[in-house]
């Protein structure tokens, strides 16, 4: 049987601001619609974040979720994934609250405190639709994104009772330690959901040579234990994508991780990197996953034991 390759869509973010998109969900609505969009292009499992719908900045609030989540619900059967991570602005136990309320099948988590530069994004833009976006891009020249050991440990715990597995976001190889040091302490259980992050300043390169080095890591740190995801930020999406189905890994693709279907053509809608990315992995005589095959191989509790 060809193997199954998962496809992850993250729909919004908190990295890319509305100037820089006409396309970029904002509203519930959007956000919402994006998601089952991309589940019926292929998308096993969606990555959802909240913004202000006035303003698109990035809100972490459980009320702000609840608009979301049961539409995508309701809509499609991918497995719907919340952000710990919110934004780099925030502090865990507010970025933990979604979470936690509404007990999703699966939810992000960063592996490191970290640099996470946005500000070369500002040369790009000479205005800005919001007061809040160039300040919020010029913040992250002097600012850390904190996810210390304490931090993790208490995503890790607050969500320890509702079922929840994470996918394990980690930006540099001293991230994948960190994931190796919670499992020897038991507070992470096979079958690890490992998301490789390339390409964003502060964090690991989008070189060839970069993404063959996280797999060596993590495939002499878990061994068989682990599902292997890779995100490139920016151009790096789908090159660093096509590494990772060769290499045996499964992919995540979107408007959090990339604006762009190609060479200065905006994506309009997250379902088009989905398709892209779908189209490259049927190309080389593989599956894409459907979201039933994704909860097997990452051993999920199920759609119907969400709190939403």
């Amino acid at each position: 049987m060809p193997r199954k390759v998962m496809i992850t869509c993250a729909v919004t973010g908190a990295i890319h601001t509305p100037t820089m998109s006409p396309h970029l969900p904002i509203t519930p609505s959007e956000i919402a619609e994006a998601a089952i969009g991309a589940a019926q292009a292929g998308a096993a499992l969606v990555h959802v974040h909240a913004r202000d719908p006035e303003t698109g900045q990035p809100d972490q609030s459980p009320e702000a979720f609840a608009p979301i989540l049961g539409v995508i619900k309701q809509g499609c059967d991918a497995v719907i994934n919340i952000t710990t991570g919110g934004a780099p602005t925030m502090l865990v136990d507010e970025r933990v609250k979604p979470a936690a309320h509404y007990a999703p099948e699966v939810a992000s988590l960063n592996m490191g405190s970290m640099n996470f530069g946005l500000y070369p994004m500002l040369d790009r833009y000479p205005e800005f639709q919001h007061a809040w976006e160039r300040p919020y891009l010029e913040g992250s020249k002097d600012r850390i994104f904190r996810n210390t050991f304490a931090d993790i440990e208490y995503i890790l715990t607050t969500c320890a009772e509702n079922g929840t597995r994470f996918e394990i976001e980690c930006y540099d190889i001293g991230h994948l330690y960190t994931l190796a040091h919670f499992v020897d302490r038991g507070l992470v259980k096979p079958p690890f959901f490992v998301q490789s992050v390339f390409g964003l300043l502060g964090g690991i390169g989008g070189h060839p040579e970069d993404v063959l080095h996280m797999k060596r890591t993590a495939d002499r740190l878990f061994g068989n234990d682990f599902e292997w995801s890779v995100l490139g930020a920016g151009k790096n999406q789908l090159a660093i994508a096509l590494q990772s189905v060769t290499l045996g890994g499964h992919v995540r693709v979107g408007l959090e991780d990339s604006l762009w279907l190609g060479p200065g053509k905006l994506a309009e809608t997250n379902a088009q990197q989905v398709s892209k990315a779908r189209k490259m992995i049927e190309a080389l005589g593989l599956d894409v996953a459907t979201p039933t095959e994704a909860r097997a191989m990452l051993d999920l509790k199920g759609g119907d034991r969400v709190g939403f």
